[in-house]
């Protein structure tokens, strides 16, 4: 399941709609939350945006290539766009596997992919009011070359 969408989800029924499937032996997931602090800096807030038809097709990419590398029997990616304030969910990844190293894998492979590749824009609000767009972190670029992505 991929979604993109402005209302908040709930961890626990995707948790469980994952685990619902035939022979799952593991559930892996992620929640990435807005932060308070951001390279130094306070936030208030979070917009992210997104074009609707292209994004929800890169992250079903994404999901379909982490199934060519490893054995998933399920996953789900659910993405928050809009406004976002301190502490709320942005981002959900699952994946149901038949073993542990796959999901484990396969979640922070998607996660990864995510934070790079996915076509979303983060503008950040800090303590004073002012917004500016954020750049990808080379951290997280790092993150993803061990994937061999290109």
């Amino acid at each position: 399941m991929i979604k993109v969408q402005t209302e908040d989800f709930n961890q626990q029924v995707q948790y469980d709609r994952l685990r619902q499937a035939s022979h799952t032996g593991a559930v892996v997931t992620f929640t990435g939350l807005v932060r308070d602090i951001n390279q130094g800096e306070k936030i208030s807030a979070l917009t992210l945006e997104h074009y609707p038809a292209m994004t929800e097709k890169a992250l079903a990419d994404i999901v379909e290539q982490a199934k060519l590398r490893w054995s998933i029997i399920n996953a789900t990616v659910i993405h928050r766009v809009g406004e976002l304030q301190l502490l709320d969910q942005i981002v959900f990844v699952g994946v149901a596997s038949l073993h542990r190293g796959d999901a484990f894998a396969a979640c922070e492979f998607i996660m990864d992919y995510l934070k790079t590749q996915a076509p979303f824009w983060k503008k950040e609000t800090n303590s004073v009011g002012e917004s500016y767009w954020v750049d990808a972190r080379e951290s997280d670029q790092t993150a993803l070359s061990k994937w061999d992505i290109v």
